[in-house]
């Protein structure tokens, strides 16, 4: 890494990330050509980068994977939370080698570019993920150009410029339509599994930025799922009559996107309505109790993450994507701490005691555990019925 201003581009370099600070770190560009501008962060999960990438989660991000060899499985579209990726590029070590695996279907340097997005590989990423713990998650422009000319002044105001994800509102931009959703989980040799029956629980699924496998994961539990947009409101969600609402995770800070969902919220809990929510969507049901958001330093994001179920004293390990968290000292009375990350104590979960709704903020359908944390999911539909 070089913080001069500014280094030259080393011979055979095309990709480059420059940090608002001026700090150049080159590689190998891979998949598109261009640049983008994001906030960097870093991932701890060994498998699952066709899922990490088309999280709407990490839209406005550029992820930081320290498993040094992503790539080796190549893709398909199978594997995939939405139709399209969200993160804006990724950083990894190894170049990204032919595909070997029997569920390949195109190889992860050729989805890249057909998807629109950057990586670039070659890079210390134990060194930058250190840079990321220490200084926390900096703003970046990640450029990818095959002759390796870089105007790297003008990559560096783009991200001295760029403002943040504080305060900035992405769910807008990442919500789908409203739509029926009837798909369950996925297994081997089988695909998708479908959801059946109209004498289920029927569920409306706030989609802020949702991943597919929280649909699955609740039509597994037994619900019956409608989607709607992230602007819905609360007369369009009591016209669908439900048993229960859903509130999905999301990118962006929660605070920004709960000036409309906020509200909303608040509505369905005066109305006692059974509400279950999931990072986003948690941290705006603590937000529509009271509570109040905290931007975190480096954000938790990896499926290796232990988190304390306080009530019943058991560590599940879970799956985690987020930047910002539930500040636990403003929760209210009638708010408590059902869990706890056990790597910095940062709030994991709430429930009402006086409603029927409570939220966690890890990802339970991510299944790292593998299946530590389904419960969730059987817990909130089966007090539908």
């Amino acid at each position: 890494m070089a913080t001069a201003k500014y280094p030259i581009t080393p011979k055979g370099a095309t990709g480059v990330l420059v940090l608002a600070d001026g700090t150049c770190v080159f590689g190998r560009g891979f998949g598109a050509v261009g640049d983008a501008v994001g906030e960097v962060c870093f991932n701890t999960a060994i498998t699952g980068y066709q899922e990490i990438m088309t999280d709407p989660s990490y839209a406005g991000q550029i992820i930081t994977f320290t498993f040094p060899h992503i790539g080796n499985v190549g893709t398909n579209p199978e594997d995939v939370e939405r139709e399209a990726p969200h993160a804006l590029g990724c950083i990894v070590r190894e170049d990204v080698t032919e595909p070997s695996n029997f569920r390949n279907v195109q190889g992860f340097d050729a989805w890249m570019a057909q998807t629109g997005r950057i990586g670039i590989s070659g890079v210390d990423t134990r060194a930058l993920t250190r840079r990321i713990r220490m200084q926390g998650a900096p703003n970046a422009v990640i450029a990818h150009d095959p002759a390796g000319k870089f105007d790297l002044a003008a990559l560096h105001e783009k991200a001295k410029s760029w403002p943040g994800l504080v305060g900035m509102d992405l769910a807008i931009s990442v919500t789908g339509a409203q739509r029926e959703w009837a798909g369950g989980v996925w297994s081997l040799g089988q695909g998708y599994a479908q959801g059946e029956g109209s004498e289920k629980p029927h569920v409306v699924a706030i989609d802020y930025g949702a991943k597919d496998n929280i649909f699955r994961s609740l039509v597994k539990a037994g619900a019956r799922v409608t989607v709607l947009p992230a602007t819905a409101s609360y007369e369009d969600i009591m016209a669908l009559n439900p048993a229960g609402v859903f509130l999905s995770n999301g990118p962006g800070d929660p605070a920004a996107t709960g000036e409309y969902a906020v509200p909303v919220i608040r509505k369905l809990l005066d109305a006692n309505m059974t509400i279950f929510g999931i990072c986003l969507g948690h941290q705006m049901l603590a937000l529509a109790g009271g509570a109040k958001t905290i931007k975190m330093h480096q954000g938790h994001r990896g499926a290796n993450h232990p988190v304390k179920h306080l009530e019943k004293g058991v560590v599940e390990i879970t799956s985690m994507n987020h930047g910002f968290a539930v500040d636990a000292k403003t929760l209210p009375d009638n708010v408590v701490e059902t869990h706890v990350s056990l790597f910095d104590g940062s709030n994991c979960g709430i429930a009402f005691t006086d409603r029927q709704a409570f939220g966690v903020q890890y990802h339970p359908e991510a299944s790292p555990g593998p299946q530590d944390s389904f419960y969730l999911f059987e817990k909130f539909v089966g007090g539908l019925r």
